[in-house]
C-alpha cells in the first residue's frame, strides 16, 4: 500500500462525507441488549476455548511496553484525528485500558492490513488490533485473544436505493456490482454470494466507500461496526440495508505462544464484568459516533 497516497485519499473522503448524525441508524447495542449487530461477546474465540472468567488480580507485566500494529483507516476501531494528528478510536482506548490494568504501555505503531496478519505471525508487533475477524485460517498464523465483540457483516447502500432491499435482491440483480475490502472476511462472503466478475476489491474501506458514494460501485459489504461510523458521519448519503448477512466475532492477535495472550484475556473478562466494553460498544459502536474532522 502506498501509504501516503492512502492518507491524502483517506483525508479527502472525510471531506466528503461530511454531514450531519443518522436518526435512523441503530441503537447502542451492549452485552446486555441482546440487539443485533455490534455486542460485546460473552461466548467463545471461535473455536471450543471459553473466555477467561473475571479474576480479582490481575497480572502485573512491569511496565513492559507492547507494540500493537494498528491500520489507522479502519474508523471506528482506528483512524488519525485531523485536528491533533494523533490515532484514536476503539483500538486505542481498549488497549490503552488494558495496559493500565495490567501495568503495560501501548505502543501503537501503523501497518497496512494486508501485510498485518502475517507481520504478527513473524513476530514483527507483539500484537494487532484493526476490528479482526476469528477464523480457523488465521489461527493457524497467529494466537487471538478472546473474542471482545461480536458483529453481524451488513451492506452499505447509498440513500435512497430502490434497487434492492436485502442481500439475496442484491445478488439477484445481475447488473450490481458490490464494492469491499482486500483480504477481509468481508470479501471472502463476498466471493460466496457472487462472481468475482461483480465484486470490486479495493485496499481500503475508505476507497471502497468513496467508490460507492461515485457511483462506481452498487454497494459494500463491511462489519456493521465500521459502517454504522460511515452512516453516522454520512446519513444524507449512506445507509445500512437489509439483515445481517453474518455474525464474526472479533479479537486481538498475537505471535504463536505470546505470553501476552494469557494476561490480556484476562484484562479483557474484568472489563466485560465491570462494564467497560459495554461503554466503549457505546461510544464507538452506535449511530452517535461521529468521527473528528467529518
Amino acid at each position: 500500500m502506498k501509504r501516503v497516497i492512502t492518507m491524502i485519499l483517506a483525508s479527502m473522503l472525510l471531506a466528503v462525507l461530511a454531514a450531519c448524525g443518522s436518526s435512523e441508524a441503530t441503537t447502542a447495542p451492549t452485552s446486555a441488549s441482546g440487539a443485533t449487530g455490534a455486542t460485546a461477546t460473552s461466548g467463545t474465540t471461535g473455536t471450543d476455548a471459553t473466555q477467561a472468567p473475571a479474576t480479582g488480580a490481575l497480572p502485573d507485566l512491569g511496565g513492559r511496553e507492547v507494540k500493537v500494529a494498528v491500520e489507522n483507516l479502519y474508523p471506528p476501531f482506528n483512524y488519525i484525528n485531523p485536528s491533533t494528528k494523533q490515532g484514536e478510536g476503539w483500538d486505542y482506548d481498549a488497549w490503552n485500558e488494558i495496559c493500565k490494568r495490567l501495568n503495560c504501555k501501548p505502543v501503537f505503531q501503523e501497518a497496512s492490513w494486508e501485510g498485518m496478519i502475517q507481520a504478527v505471525g513473524n513476530k514483527q508487533f507483539d500484537a494487532a488490533a484493526d476490528g479482526i475477524t476469528i477464523t480457523p485460517e488465521r489461527q493457524q498464523q497467529v494466537d487471538f485473544s478472546d473474542g471482545y465483540i461480536s458483529v453481524s457483516q451488513r451492506l452499505l447502500a447509498r440513500t435512497g436505493e430502490t434497487r434492492y432491499a436485502s442481500m439475496d435482491e442484491f445478488v439477484a440483480k445481475t447488473e450490481l456490482r458490490l464494492g469491499t475490502q482486500t483480504g477481509t472476511t468481508n470479501y471472502e462472503t463476498a466471493k460466496g454470494l457472487l462472481p468475482e466478475a461483480r465484486i470490486q476489491a479495493f485496499e481500503t474501506f475508505p476507497f471502497a466507500v468513496a467508490a460507492l458514494i461515485n457511483g462506481d460501485v452498487d454497494g459494500v459489504i463491511m462489519d456493521e461496526t465500521a459502517g454504522q461510523g460511515y452512516v453516522g458521519n454520512n446519513a444524507e448519503q449512506l445507509q445500512l440495508i437489509g439483515e445481517p448477512i453474518k455474525s464474526d466475532q472479533l479479537g486481538f492477535i498475537f505471535p504463536k505462544g505470546s505470553d501476552l495472550v494469557q494476561p490480556v484475556n484476562a484484562a479483557l473478562a474484568a472489563m466485560r464484568a465491570d462494564g467497560t466494553l459495554d461503554a466503549l460498544a457505546k461510544k464507538y459502536f452506535s449511530a452517535d459516533f461521529k468521527q473528528p474532522g467529518s
